[in-house]
């Protein structure tokens, strides 16, 4: 089944969707009657696929790792014909031992934090910005932690440096796309319980990623570029 022969439903292309917060973002858009082109990194089944076998189509499924130039540009080719709503970036990593400081990270521990989770998505969002149509919206997932503003407590400091450094690479971005009249969603989710997030973290994932997906739908309308946490709320830059 291909989304281009879908006109009634609206369409997201969600990167990173194979498990976490992704998958849970899949799944509520689909309640919403949203058809979803998903990817995952693995060669292999997936959750995603799980969620795909039940969903009668709605659901298609496309391998990216965001760290393999080539990969997004061979997606970009793949999904040339299409026209979508959405487009959300969710893939990110967090370092191995988030105890450690930024000195006492190692060289190769940061070049794969900063890859993952701000070059390999901004090369997403600018090499797959043209899959969406005109006046869509590009979300991509930050952190609250990538505030620099609210960081009063110190910690995580390679993760929060790279969300950070995603922040000011989407605002270069919004500046140089100033007269294109799309919305652009910085989203800080919330510290939510997931592999990445860790048993501690007050919240769930059935209770936070709705809501997640509602306030996405409903900022569709409004252009420019927005630091949002789920409830819609601004985040401090």
């Amino acid at each position: 089944m291909d989304h281009r022969s879908e006109q009634l439903s609206p369409t997201i292309l969600l990167v990173g969707a194979s498990r976490g917060l992704g998958l849970a973002m899949a799944g509520a858009f689909v309640k919403k009657n949203w058809h979803v082109t998903g990817t995952v990194r693995e060669d292999g089944r997936t959750e995603l696929h799980n969620l795909a076998d039940t969903c009668h189509g709605k659901v298609i499924i496309q391998q990216l790792d965001i760290t393999e130039p080539d990969q997004i540009a061979d997606l970009r080719t793949k999904l040339s014909g299409c026209a979508y709503n959405m487009l959300f970036v969710n893939a990110g990593t967090a370092n191995r031992d988030q105890a450690e400081t930024i000195a006492e990270t190692s060289t190769e521990e940061f070049v794969r934090v900063m890859l993952t989770n701000a070059l390999g998505v901004m090369r997403v969002v600018e090499h797959l910005q043209h899959l969406v149509r005109p006046g869509g919206l590009i979300g991509v997932m930050s952190s609250g932690q990538g505030s620099i503003a609210s960081n009063e407590k110190g910690g995580h400091e390679g993760y929060r440096g790279s969300k950070a450094a995603l922040n000011q690479y989407m605002r270069s971005y919004a500046a140089r796309h100033v007269g294109d009249g799309r919305p652009l969603i910085l989203m800080a989710p919330g510290w939510i319980r997931t592999e990445l997030g860790g048993p501690e973290a007050p919240f769930s994932i059935e209770e936070t990623i709705p809501e997640l997906v509602e306030t996405l739908i409903a900022q569709q309308s409004t252009p420019g570029l927005r630091f949002i946490d789920r409830h819609g709320g601004t985040v401090p830059w």
